[in-house]
């Protein structure tokens, strides 16, 4: 009996064996036909070598300014005014500050005989850095600090309007012509502010000469 069940068993596994052997075989796709479809496309900019280099600007070109050693706030407004004015020459500008220092040692709210007073207070006499003494010259800067919404009392206000008269426009072409010495700009400086007694403007402009240092900034 075992005889025969072990007969058949070895017939049906033959059987299956050769029914398995005459299957065709699978072919198997390529690995591209395997691929979806479509493209997965990740979330947010890809971030490439270039998007994360930050744009860096430009550096600024360097330029040479005049600073002055040892000078008070208001000597040192005062030259960068002028320099930004386009006068540019050490001499110039130290002349310019030798009469301003002459006239009022760069208080612009000094009335002349030296009290501190405000524009309107000031009755009598010069007023200011330059000591805008007649008429023309006074009601001037009272009329140019309305225009602008400006204190007349002030050095900025002061600086602005300077530029503005017909005094100093007179020689400002000639200002900003280099390489001479003070006494020429000084004899400008007469024809920009005529004074009546020159005091030592002529040294505190050797001074303040001495005082400026050209520096990048």
């Amino acid at each position: 009996m075992f005889k025969n069940l072990t007969s058949v068993t070895v017939s049906i596994l033959s059987a299956v064996a050769t029914s398995a052997a005459t299957l065709p075989t699978p072919s198997f796709a390529t690995s591209s036909a395997l691929q979806p479809p479509f493209a997965i496309v990740p979330e947010g900019p890809i971030e490439t070598k270039e998007t994360a280099t930050k744009e860096v600007a430009p550096e600024k070109p360097k330029e040479k300014r005049f600073i002055c050693k040892g000078c008070n706030d208001y000597e040192s407004q005062t030259l960068a005014f002028l320099q930004t004015k386009g006068i540019t020459d050490k001499n110039a500008i130290a002349t310019i500050m030798g009469n301003i220092k002459q006239e009022s040692t760069f208080i612009p709210n000094v009335c002349e005989g030296g009290a501190r007073v405000s524009y309107s207070a000031c009755t009598s006499g010069g007023y200011g850095l330059i000591q805008f003494t007649d008429a023309p010259r006074y009601n001037g800067l009272g009329k140019f600090a309305a225009r602008i919404g400006g204190d007349p009392s002030t050095l900025d206000t002061q600086l602005r309007y300077i530029i503005t008269e017909p005094q100093w426009r007179g020689i400002e072409d000639r200002l900003k012509v280099p390489g001479k010495p003070i006494e020429y700009y000084m004899r400008l400086a007469y024809t920009w502010l005529g004074w009546g007694h020159k005091g030592a403007r002529t040294d505190y402009a050797y001074n303040y000469s001495n005082k400026l240092v050209l520096t990048e900034v």
